[in-house]
């Protein structure tokens, strides 16, 4: 391998490794939304929503730089691919990170007011979107096509736990007028956690299309 190839797989290397560090805020900032919600924790919340600024800048920095070693290289192929394929995945990294810190403002809408009813499946969805999320990054920079489509496949148990957290606070809300506005906020919580495992399966598929050059939908 000649001089110029070697520094094209070390600045791709680099690249992939930003990426990874944007998906480590990302994932952190999803658990904390959530953890501020649970604890009525509004620094914390104010903390997501500051967080949301670095993964946008992580962003533009990564766009910026695919860019450039397309222009600097011309690569081919599966490199060709890889570096496209980075450059899409960080935008549903940003828009990730926008959920979280949708929630985080819906945490401060809701501030120190006891929760409605007892709300243990968020948690629980949240840990399966920041697993599928870390896993689906995994599938990516091991080029692994059976772990991203196993990992797609889960999305299935997040959009159960959403539509079943959805049923309960509508039959709270039906009950008791009062519990409307806050019942409205956690049924906006809910859904900006389901939109991010929908990302996490963009991901699983452009993961499918980097080590193959075909679209594949993954259910």
């Amino acid at each position: 391998m000649n001089e110029s190839r070697k520094a094209f797989h070390t600045e791709l290397k680099d690249l992939e490794n930003e990426m990874l560090k944007m998906g480590s805020v990302v994932g952190e900032s999803i658990s904390k939304s959530i953890e501020a919600l649970m604890n009525k924790d509004i620094k914390l919340a104010d903390e997501v929503i500051k967080d949301d600024d670095i993964i946008d800048d992580y962003e533009l920095d990564i766009e910026e730089k695919c860019t450039r070693l397309i222009a600097l290289q011309q690569p081919v192929a599966i490199d060709l691919r890889k570096i496209i394929v980075i450059s899409k995945l960080v935008t549903d990294l940003e828009r990730i990170g926008d959920n979280a810190s949708n929630i985080a403002y819906k945490v401060k809408e809701i501030g120190d007011q006891p929760l409605i009813k007892e709300m243990q499946d968020l948690p629980g969805m949240r840990d399966i979107v920041v697993q599928r999320l870390r896993e689906s990054l995994e599938a990516f920079v091991d080029m692994d096509i059976e772990k991203a489509k196993q990992v797609a496949a889960r999305d299935e148990a997040v959009d159960r736990l959403d539509e079943q957290i959805n049923s309960e606070l509508l039959t709270v809300m039906e009950n008791d007028c009062a519990t409307i506005e806050q019942g409205t906020s956690l049924m906006f919580i809910s859904r900006f956690l389901e939109r991010i495992g929908d990302h996490s399966t963009n991901i699983c598929e452009r993961t499918v299309y980097m080590k193959t050059g075909e679209w594949t939908e993954l259910e």
